[in-house]
Formats: C-alpha cells, structure tokens, sequence
C-alpha cells in the first residue's frame, strides 16, 4: 500500500543537549558535526534511526497539532507476565462507502462471545469476536465470510483446544464452503481479518491487506501483515507456485496476493494455487499497557500510517472514552485525506477507563566536555549564528 500523508506533529528532541551529561573526544565530536549544526538551528538530526530505537525504552510527547488536538505520545513498558490484568472488552466501529460507487466491505463486532456458544462453561472471560472483510468483484463473497467464518471456528475440532489451528481451518473451509455455493457468485473475493479475544489472549488471523494494530501506550504494534503481490515472500510463494506479478497485481488481475473466493483464479480445491486463502497468524498475551485494537480494511491504511492511526485514536479517548467515536474520527480523517476505496474500521479497548496521559521525569544532569571539544562547538554553532 502505497503510505499516506503522515500526521507527524514536529517533535521536541533532545539529543546531547546543553542539559544532558556529555563526555567527548575531539574525534567524536568532528564526526558528529552534521548533527550539532542541526541542533544548532533548532532542527531534528537527520539519522532518524536514534529517534525511532528510542521509542522502545524512551518516551516522546509532541505538541498539540492545531488542526486535530492531536499529541503523539509513544512509549514502551515491560510488560510483567505474572500480572493478573484481566481486560475490558467494549467496541465500536464505523462502515462509509467513501468515493466509491458501492459498499462492498463487511465487518462483525461481537463483545460478548460467550453468548454465541453452546456450552459456555469453562471457556475463559471475557471474549469477544471482531472481523473486516473487504470484499471485490461483488458482495458476495464477504457478505458469506461475515456470516459463517465464526461459526467454522467454533465448529472447528481443534477448538478452543488449539485456537491457532481452528482459525486456520475455518478460513480454508469457508473458502471451500462459499466455493460450493449455488447461489452466489463465486468469482467476487473477499481479504479476511479476525481478532479472536479469549481471556488475555488475541489471536489474531490474516488473509489480504486489511490490518491489525495494537496500541500499547501510544505505540503502534502491528498484529498483521499486508499480503501484496509485491511483498517478497508472498512474491516467492507465488512464483513457486507457478504465478505471476504484472504492475503490482497477481496474474495481472488481483491486488492482493491471499484472499477468499475467487475461484476462477483457483484450480481445484487442495491444490495449491498462487491465491492462497491460508491466513498467517499472530497470538498475543494482552497486559495493562496494551490499551486498544485498530481493526481496518485497506481504505484506512493507503492514507494513513498505523502510528499515526493509534496516535489519533489514543487521543480521542482520552477526550471522551468512546470506541465507536474514534472509528467514525478515523474514518473522517481518512476521507480527509482523499482515500479511493470503501472505509470500514472497527476500534476494540481493553479497560473502561481513558489510556492515562505519559508525562517526561525532568531530571538534572551535569554536563562534562573538554575545553577544546567546547572550543570547537562553540565554533560549529557561531557558524550557524
């Protein structure tokens, strides 16, 4: 997908400041002399890889944008695997056809999955079932994903048992299941994302460009991966297979390398074919930093990054708390920014309560630099006077 505009607020960056403990060779600082220019003139270092590596033990707060009231807040908290953290699952979603002529995406939001099985005792609480379905070529094939796929879970032998395997088998059985169908047209396609929640755990499954992406105290982890011809190991898949890619798209026809139906791009069924409806998975232990999910269909993603996603959402709650709101704000901003295709986007939170506000410690630090390293900076930012 090709990356949208990224609301990026400029960021107030420290980086071996006047503040911070310095202790620097002449060597040193000659090969750092780009960076103190930079800073010289109030600008980030260009070597962006600092900043990012930070965000995983470090905290970033960045001013309000005046546009959208919007402050990025990224941070990273080792989890402890023996907390008792037991989520609160409540939703929301939003579903526009955006500029085209027809709305062929689907999505299910159930909060409560305990209520759809038959025998309820000693499955493990809370869970809950969430799913986007982008369909193509009709809606055929997603309107029958949306109404079925949980119920091949479920169905499934392997369930609750091995839940990985059970959500394997029922995305290959619906496929086949649709491909059986009198009824329906079964050369329309749909990608297919399902967020399992069994107590802590997420499973979540994937087949096509929609997107998954957790939000874990501002940052952006991404439970998926997008399946584009393009992606080298889907490339590789495909070509082994006997495919081909033309201009970005499968066998010249497709823009997704995995997808459910679309069977006059697939041999027989259980044969191996470059269009695969095998999804990859991915499994997670929720904890107390882990605030919220982003379900989205691939609307939301080619104009927006998934940080910039969390970023928006993570904020909005902490406004008014409401999941249902923050899918309709991404949906906006989506359309705000041009989006070419249907919008669907469901937003799950793990607690009752708004993600709290991440403030910086202030700390006193001496700073401690040679009087000729000292000479020569001094010299670098007069330069720059």
């Amino acid at each position: 997908m090709a990356a949208g505009t990224e609301f990026s607020p400029a960021y107030a960056m420290l980086e071996g400041g006047f503040n911070n403990i310095v202790s620097i060779g002449e060597d040193e600082i000659s090969q750092n002399s780009d960076r103190l220019k930079h800073m010289a003139i109030r600008k980030p270092p260009r070597h962006l890889s600092v900043v990012r590596h930070s965000m995983s033990t470090a905290t970033l707060l960045a001013p309000t944008n005046p546009d959208f009231g919007i402050g990025i807040v990224a941070v990273a908290v080792k989890s402890d695997g023996n907390s008792e953290f037991l989520p609160v699952i409540r939703s929301g979603s939003c579903a526009e056809k955006g500029p085209k002529q027809y709305m062929e995406d689907e999505h299910i939001c159930i909060d409560n999955l305990l209520d759809y099985l038959d025998q309820p005792e000693g499955f493990p609480s809370p869970g809950a079932f969430y799913g986007v379905f982008d369909g193509h070529g009709g809606t055929d094939a997603a309107s029958y994903v949306r109404k079925n796929i949980l119920k091949f879970i479920i169905d499934d032998p392997q369930f609750p048992i091995c839940l990985e395997t059970a959500i394997r088998n029922a995305f290959v059985k619906a496929d086949h299941a649709f491909a059986d169908t009198s009824c329906l047209d079964i050369s329309s396609g749909t990608t297919a994302l399902t967020a399992l929640i069994f107590g802590r755990t997420v499973v979540v499954a994937n087949a096509g460009d929609c997107r998954a992406v957790l939000g874990k105290r501002g940052r952006a982890i991404e439970l998926s991966k997008d399946h584009k011809p393009n992606c080298p190991s889907e490339r590789l898949r495909i070509e082994e297979l006997g495919g081909a890619i033309y201009d970005g798209y499968l066998n010249g026809q497709l823009s997704v390398a995995r997808a459910l139906g679309d069977w006059h791009m697939k041999g027989p069924k259980g044969s191996a074919c470059p269009l695969s409806a095998e999804p990859e998975l991915q499994q997670i232990v929720l904890s107390e930093d882990d605030e919220f999910l982003i379900i989205g269909c691939d609307g939301l993603w080619d104009v927006m990054t998934s940080q910039c996603a969390v970023s928006i959402t993570r904020k909005q709650l902490m406004i008014h708390n409401d999941p249902e709101r923050c899918s309709k704000e991404l949906v906006r901003e989506a359309l705000k920014r041009n989006t070419c295709d249907n919008l669907t986007v469901v937003v799950v939170c793990f607690s009752p309560e708004p993600p709290p506000r991440i403030e910086i410690p202030q700390t006193r630090v001496r700073r401690s630099i040679s009087a000729e390293g000292l000479n020569f900076l001094k010299g670098v930012l007069d330069g720059n006077s």
